[in-house]
């Protein structure tokens, strides 16, 4: 007899932006309009930055936190904290496409982890560093999203918040700054933005969000404060989608590839990082051009997260910053709000298992 399908969870990461908000990991069943706070094996405040699943099973999830990374093997019943070897925040965390025994953390301040045991244990890869251009006010750089060539799934890329894009050829353990033509860029007067630091290049080297498709092998896609671009030579020079020819929002949070076609990618855009507005966008033709999908949205806050369902394609969902929940289950055509319990003030992550 076959086995029964898995549930489908959406779960959903936040952070307390003050002592009055609530942060952690949260979990909806679909088809319920219950939130679960997940708990268990958890520290009493827990932040919430990444959440990753596990590709072949999706009952392992991965948390990246302000206290490391933890685990849970039971869609997030129970929690452990991995055997990092330090105590520093974890903004992004990776499955290797091809071993998935092998994970990769990005931190702040900049660094990137390797395990080879399924997360067990940990090693700091010592040259995974980045020249430091911006100095920001209010935070310490941090490494927001790693992704790999799935053509050369040992070559890796960064997306540093601010520090631009790295690169490593051979599974980490050399790296090299990929961020030369985003300061070229930065020099373009539409593209000079400071809010944090004293330097204008600021917005071009605020990465959110990376990917690479196998559709189009050695092109990275990449989601900066200024919009969204691309290199099509592994990072060595970068060019805009002109993402504002179909988009009044051009603020870009959140950018994957879908699992089902790798020709479609999906962007979260909103006008800025703290904003009352936010959309979802679609390509269908590796970035060349963009349509709206969430029809009928209306987002009170800035875009932070898309999830996309591993094994149904009609199933998308979004998340706006103060905890509004989007879901489709018929590829855009209708839309419904699941807002997080009170108090959820600063989203940051989500993803559908």
């Amino acid at each position: 007899m076959a086995n029964p399908p898995l549930p489908t969870h959406i779960f959903v990461g936040a952070a307390r932006s003050r002592s009055e908000t609530r942060g952690g990991v949260f979990r909806q069943a679909i088809g319920d309009d219950r939130w679960e706070h997940l708990t268990k094996g958890l520290p009493v405040v827990t932040d919430v930055q990444a959440i990753t699943v596990h590709p072949a099973s999706p009952e392992v999830i991965y948390l990246g936190t302000r206290s490391g990374p933890y685990r849970s093997t039971d869609r997030g019943e129970r929690w452990e904290r991995l055997g990092f070897p330090d105590d520093t925040e974890v903004w992004s965390i990776l499955v290797h496409p091809t071993n998935p025994r092998t994970l990769y953390a990005g931190t702040s301040p900049v660094g990137v982890y390797r395990s080879d045991d399924g997360g067990d244990t940990w090693r700091r890869l010592p040259k995974a560093t980045q020249p430091e251009r911006v100095k920001m006010k209010s935070f310490v750089c941090r490494v927001m999203r790693l992704a790999a060539d799935p053509a050369r799934p040992d070559e890796l890329y960064g997306a540093l918040e601010v520090g631009g894009v790295m690169k490593s050829p051979d599974a980490g353990e050399t790296w090299q700054d990929c961020s030369a033509d985003l300061l070229r860029l930065a020099e373009l007067p539409h593209l000079k933005s400071r809010i944090d630091s004293d330097t204008d290049i600021e917005g071009m080297l605020d990465g959110h969000a990376l990917c690479l498709s196998a559709a189009r092998p050695g092109t990275v896609f990449l989601a900066v404060r200024m919009g969204l671009f691309r290199s099509a030579e592994r990072g060595a020079h970068w060019q805009t989608m002109d993402i504002g020819r179909f988009s009044p929002l051009t603020y870009s949070r959140d950018l994957r590839v879908s699992p089902h076609d790798p020709r479609v990618l999906y962007a979260c855009l909103s006008p800025a990082a703290r904003s009352q507005d936010g959309s979802l966008y679609r390509s269908r033709d590796l970035g060349e051009t963009w349509t709206r999908l969430d029809h009928g949205v209306k987002a009170e806050s800035t875009m932070m997260a898309v999830a996309l369902h591993p094994r149904d394609p009609d199933q998308v969902y979004c998340v706006s910053r103060t905890g509004q929940v989007f879901g489709t289950q018929d590829d855009g055509r209708t839309w419904h709000e699941h807002r997080l319990p009170d108090g959820v003030q600063d989203v940051y992550a989500a993803a559908c298992a």
